[in-house]
């Protein structure tokens, strides 16, 4: 039987403790939904209306606002948690959702379009 050189042996028992921590990391980051893939939804503004008006997502998922309109418009959330800013025609905006919780937002410039962003 061949003997490992010393400096061998401690390279080869760092590489396996290395790779039992990343597969323990793993397995851990699997079990917890910490590596789950995050979804994009999108919200199209157009006929002065908010397309779809109400929309569910996960915490970490992201919604796109598109202004397909011909007036610019704002994605405003009533509690401030988000707020777009004014979007001209064809611009958009990106919000993560990171709290759960129902978010009714409306449109500042044209107030009667409502919407609503669900986050569980």
């Amino acid at each position: 039987m061949r003997k490992l050189n010393p400096a061998k042996a401690a390279a080869i028992a760092l590489v396996a403790a290395f790779l039992y921590v990343l597969t323990y990391m793993l397995d851990l980051g699997a079990a917890t939904g910490a590596y789950a893939a995050s979804s994009v939804h999108t919200v199209v503004i157009e006929g002065m209306k908010f397309v779809p008006d109400s929309i569910a997502v996960k915490a970490g998922d992201t919604v796109v606002w598109v202004n397909k309109d011909l007036f610019p418009h704002t994605a405003t959330a009533q509690d401030r948690t988000f707020d777009s800013g004014e979007l001209a025609v064809n611009a958009s905006w990106k919000y993560i959702a990171s709290k759960p919780g129902k978010y009714t937002y409306v449109c500042t410039l044209h107030p009667t379009m409502k919407g609503t962003v669900v986050v569980d």
